[in-house]
This record gives C-alpha cells, structure tokens and sequence, in this order.
C-alpha cells in the first residue's frame, strides 16, 4: 500500500471517529430539550423523565472504565465497531419505544455501547497519527467538541417542532441510523487494529460492585418523593456506602493479587486529585441538576416551544466556547488556579442574576431577560472545563495518567447522574402533584429559583475544593488527548 494511500485511509479513520463523537454528544444534548414532548406524548412521570437522561449517564459513568480496558484487550478498532453498532440499535430502539419503561431501558443500553465507543476515539486517534501531527488533530477535535454542544440543542428542537411524519420527538433517536450505519461500515475497512501492548485484566467484580453502589444510591433519590419516601430508600442509600465500602477493599486486594484493579486507589494519595475528584464530582452534580430543571422550567413552566427554548440557549453555548479558548491559550498560563477557581465564582453569580431575574418577571419573562446571567454562565463554565483536567492532573505520576483521565470522566458522569437524581428534591419537592394549568407557570417558577439556590451551593462548594488544587499547571509531558477528553465530557451537559 502507497503512503498516499495509508494517508489516505488514517484521515478517514478520523472522520469516522470524530462523526460517532459527535453523534453521541448531540444524542445527549439533543434529549434534554425534548424531554417535555417526550412525556407529553407517552405519559411518562417525572421520575421516568429523570431516568430518561439519567439513566443514561450512568450506564455511561459505569462503563467508561471497562470499555477502556476492553478495547486495550480485544482491539480498538473491534471493541468500538461493537459499541458503534450498539448505539445505533439502541437509538433506533429509543425511537421505536411503546412507553416510558422501554425508552428508559435502551437509553441505560444506549449509555452501556457509548461507553464501549467513546473511550476508543482517543486511543484510535494515538494509534493512528504520530506525536508531530496530533496536536493538529486534538484542535480538529475539540472544534467537532464545541460544535456538537451548540448544535445538539437546536437539532433537538428542530426536529422536535417540524414532528416529521408524526413522529413527535421520535427522529431525535432516529436521525442516528444513517450515521452508525456508514460509520460501522466505513470504520471496518478504514480503521486499523491496535491493542495494548500490555493489557490488563478485566475487573468484573469491582465493575458489578461500583453499579451496585450507584443504583443503590441514585435509584432512591430519583423515586423517592413519588413513593413518599418510604424506608426502603433509606436502607437502600446507607447500604451503598457499605457496598462503596466493600468495593474499596476489593480494590485493595486486587492490586495486591494481580494488579489491575478497575480504579487505582494509589492516585487518591495524591492531594491535587482527590481534590480535583471532588471537584468534578460536585460541578457534575450542579450542571445535571441545572440543565433538566432549566429545560422543564422553560418548557412545562413558561409553555415555549422546543425551538424557543434551544434558541435561548444559543448564548450560553457560545460564551462556554469562547471563554473555554481564552482560558487554555492566555489566562492560565499566566494565572493558574485563579482562573478556575473564578470560573468557578463567575458561575454563581451568573446563577444569582438568573433568581433575581425570575424573581422579577415570574412567568413573564423572555427570552432576552435571560440572556444576561447565560452569558455569564457560560463565561464562567469555559474558564473551568477547558483546564480543570491538566489542573487535576498535574501531581499525578506519568504512568498512572491515562487510567486517571478515565476515572475523572466517569466521576464527572456520576456527578451529573446524582445531580439529575437530586432533582427530586431541589425542583419536583416544590411542585404540587396535581396543579392547575394557570398556575403552573407560577409553580414551575418558584421550583426553579429553588433548584437554582441549590445549583449555587453546589458552585460554592466546588470554588472551595479548587483550594486544594496545584497553583500552577507542573511542567509535565501530557499527551493532549487528556484535555480534549475531558472538555469533550464537560460538554455532554
């Protein structure tokens, strides 16, 4: 074969990946901003509706890590041909869904093949291009990242407002078959394999523990209010520390016996990263909480149209783009840590302005009036997704840096999962069970300034944690793929 011709196929092996990334990102965000239809046309309840994207999040926190590990073992390009196709089967499932229960269940399915695909698009990338040209090609990605996140919502609401054949909110799942189809077929004969050259083990027990654990703890928190918060929830919540418990120990015992635990216990000795865990954990649990509540509030609350309500979002989306930019080439170089611990404040006083907003003009209020505290948002978010993975990253030894980059995406998903979770308590508490139509846009209202009371504790509690985080970046030879993950992640939301 020519080098014109190996030129050739490695350039379309990176078309292949970066349209199934961007596949996956837009089918996240592409979901929040149907949610309203999607109960308003299968009588889901509000806990299904949190389960809907929740679900979702954390099947794909569960199985980032052991997709990951699988591709090291059976081959990249094999491993993420299998979740490629997964997700298309799921999203054409998704589509076909009779109910509320079966589109929950393929969306976890959904979440389970994204985490076989995605954690294989980096190291697919690492394979095929040497270190001179990746630089190049991390750039290339990280705009397919930025533009997924600006596109997703208005994809979303434009297909849900045109109800193409009468199909609602379906095409949202539907409009996938095509591109995993083309990309199933076009990554067999572009992408070539690559292993490990020395895989581990696959960790099956510490894997089943840690789903335990979170099912435990999250499924209670998400129907919890709607059973009335009987005792079983409780007994189910404190269980899941005995389980987290136990999963610690296992872990222990499996790096003495073979060395490949599923998580590597030894980062948590280093300070920077375990502060820097907490902090992705907590920004997770703000941002899942915000984004479903700041949809139904819009949509159920204010009665606007999927269009409307994407539209509004448009300056929240670019101002995240644009600050997340200024603050990897000029701010923090110069200003380390200060520039996400004031991203950090940035965001609640943008959280502020948007109570004090709502407060003003109640159910009123208009699109523009909520372009202020979005814009202030957005800024604010750039400053920390773009950086925080080199800020978490900085103490942490060499070799460990790749399975460290792995567990800070899965926590961050653990936190958006938890927070969705979380809603039940910070925005469907506030609302009546049955409330009549002329005062729901006065309930929805009310909820929401709660939430966002919640959404700014939760910033607070992350400005904190970044205390413990290196003033400055170390000195230290990352690949790039470490950032572009996670700015890849923090865009999900």
């Amino acid at each position: 074969m020519s080098s014109a011709d190996v030129d050739r196929r490695r350039w379309i092996a990176l078309a292949i990946v970066m349209v199934a990334s961007f596949m996956d990102l837009v089918d996240v965000t592409i979901v929040n901003i149907a949610i309203p239809s999607i109960q308003a046309d299968t009588g889901a309840s509000f806990s299904a509706v949190q389960w809907v994207t929740g679900g979702y999040s954390l099947a794909f926190a569960v199985g980032l890590i052991t997709g990951g590990r699988l591709g090291d073992i059976h081959g990249r390009r094999r491993v993420f041909l299998v979740g490629i196709g997964g997700f298309t089967l799921a999203s054409a499932l998704c589509g076909f869904a009779s109910g509320p229960e079966m589109l929950v269940a393929m969306r976890v399915l959904q979440g389970g093949t994204a985490a076989l695909m995605v954690p294989q698009v980096l190291s697919i990338i690492h394979a095929t291009f040497p270190a001179e040209e990746r630089g190049k090609v991390f750039g290339m990605f990280g705009a397919v990242v930025g533009l997924g996140a600006v596109s997703g919502p208005m994809i979303g609401a434009l297909l849900t407002e045109w109800d193409l054949f009468g199909l609602a909110w379906r095409p949202i799942f539907l409009i996938n078959l095509p591109v995993g189809i083309a990309g199933l077929l076009l990554g067999r004969r572009f992408i070539d394999e690559s292993k490990a050259e020395k895989a581990l083990k696959l960790d099956l027990v510490g894997m089943v523990l840690a789903s335990l654990g979170l099912l435990m703890l999250i499924y209670p928190l998400t129907h919890g209010r709607e059973a009335g918060w009987p005792l079983w929830g409780y007994l189910s919540m404190g269980g899941s520390a005995v389980v987290f418990a136990l999963f610690v120990a296992y872990e222990k015992a499996k790096t003495r016996r073979d060395g490949s635990p599923l998580v590597e216990l030894s980062l948590f000795r280093v300070k920077s990263f375990a502060a820097g865990i907490a902090v992705q954990t907590a920004f997770g649990i703000g941002l899942g909480i915000f984004f479903l509540v700041w949809t139904l509030y819009m949509q159920i609350g204010l009665g606007w149209s999927p269009l409307k309500a994407g539209a509004t979002g448009l300056p929240f989306s670019l101002a995240v783009s644009t600050a997340a930019g200024l603050s990897v080439q000029k701010l923090v170089p110069r200003f380390g840590r200060k520039v996400l611990q004031a991203g950090a404040l940035v965001m609640v006083a943008g959280v502020l302005v948007y109570i004090a907003e709502a407060n003003r003009y109640g159910a009123d209020i208009a699109p523009w009036q909520m372009a202020l505290p979005l814009v202030v948002m957005g800024l604010g978010m750039g400053l920390v997704v773009a950086p925080i993975t080199d800020a978490v990253l900085a103490e942490v030894p060499r070799e460990h840096a790749g399975s460290a980059s792995g567990l800070i995406n899965t926590v961050q998903q653990v936190g958006n999962a938890l927070g969705l979770g979380l809603v039940s308590v910070a925005f469907f508490g506030q609302v009546d069970d049955v409330v009549a139509p002329e005062a729901v846009g006065a309930a929805f209202n009310g909820a929401f300034v709660h939430a966002m009371w919640w959404v700014a504790a939760v910033l607070a509690g992350v400005f904190l944690l970044m205390f413990a985080l290196p003033r400055r970046k170390a000195v230290v030879a990352w690949e790039a793929e470490t950032s572009v993950a996670e700015q890849r992640e923090s865009a999900l939301v």
